[in-house]
């Protein structure tokens, strides 16, 4: 038997080491929030959200460890200060946990699919149940204090009809119909999506150290605001509202409670489920601006991850996840 080779697959590695280090960075910003919340029913709902990134981060650990896997630096106290000043709002916590909670259900369902080994698959299973949970806990909080920002209602149609013509795709020029529901639905959940990293944003570039890393964070909030606008504009076309700006949630705090590092890396990853967010609206739409305006958006987001990677390297900050062997160094040895 080579005990050179690994028990877990590519995908379970890969799975595993970016669900670890998301949840050891969650846990230092939900940490944070813990200390600078007044509201009952949303200290709840963060204490349950942290419960699971605490059980996420050492049922992976302790898989690592079984495998003989190094267990990544992750994210850690050094990279939060608990005594720092409030930097938000309790109701920006509730949008946060909706917008970090469908993030972690995009991971962990498509971990699924790929991920063979039982234990693994079984972890990944628990863990989107749990995230479900999560995100049912957040809306229902939200609902409850009359903060949910839903799709708009519509009439129905009033019977099934089959599409007669090709003008259905039309996006600039001739008949141009209404948006039909999925655009509507991925287009308000989007901005829903935008307005929570904005303000995100915000909070972030108020207390950066770094004046590259400062100026990365105010370069993604412009272009979180021109999403938000041109989104919403499809939106108010058919005369439908669209999702509200949720900068005032931010405090005037100039402390940063995070480090630059953590910083750039939560952007980097809100900035990388927006690609996924995205490609599902582009892939269920039918118009043809709005598939020009996702491709667009979609431009704007790859450059803006990948400029934030070069700043993390620059920076030393960027660890590396597991890749394979490099067959054509080991044939240059010889």
């Amino acid at each position: 038997m080579n005990t050179d080779i690994s028990n877990l697959t590519s995908a379970e590695m890969g799975k595993l080491w970016t669900t670890y280090n998301g949840n050891t960075m969650a846990k230092c910003v939900l940490r944070f929030y813990l200390n600078h919340v007044d509201d009952k029913d949303i200290k709840k709902v963060l204490e349950y959200a942290l419960s699971l990134s605490n059980a996420f981060v050492q049922e992976i650990k302790s898989i690592f460890k079984k495998d003989g896997f190094p267990v990544p630096a992750g994210f850690s106290d050094e990279d939060v200060d608990l005594k720092a000043p409030r930097l938000f709002s309790d109701d920006f916590y509730l949008y946060y946990l909706q917008y970090t909670a469908k993030a972690g259900m995009s991971i962990y369902s498509a971990a699924i699919a790929i991920v063979t080994r039982k234990d693994i698959r079984e972890f990944f299973d628990q863990g989107l149940q749990d995230t479900v949970k999560l995100i049912a806990k957040t809306n229902d909080t939200l609902k409850a204090k009359g903060l949910l920002m839903n799709a708009p209602n519509v009439p129905n149609p009033k019977k099934a009809e089959i599409i007669q013509s090709q003008s259905f795709l039309n996006g600039y020029v001739g008949d141009i119909r209404p948006l039909h529901g999925l655009e509507v639905a991925h287009f308000f959940d989007n901005i829903n999506n935008d307005v929570t990293s904005k303000a995100l944003i915000t909070g972030f570039s108020q207390g950066a150290q770094n004046n590259k890393v400062k100026k990365y964070l105010e370069r993604g909030g412009n272009i979180n605001k021109k999403h938000i606008e041109n989104m919403s504009k499809k939106l108010n076309e058919d005369n439908l509202p669209s999702p509200s700006h949720l900068d005032h949630l931010v405090t005037a705090s100039t402390t940063p409670p995070f480090s630059d590092k953590l910083m750039v890396a939560h952007k980097i990853d809100m900035f990388s489920m927006k690609i996924r967010e995205y490609a599902n609206g582009l892939s269920l739409n039918g118009r043809k601006d709005i598939g020009t305006l996702y491709a667009r958006c979609l431009m704007d987001v790859s450059l803006y991850v990948e400029d934030g990677a070069n700043i993390m390297i620059e920076n030393g900050w960027m660890e590396q996840p597991p890749i394979i062997i490099d067959r054509n160094k080991l044939s240059s040895k010889k």
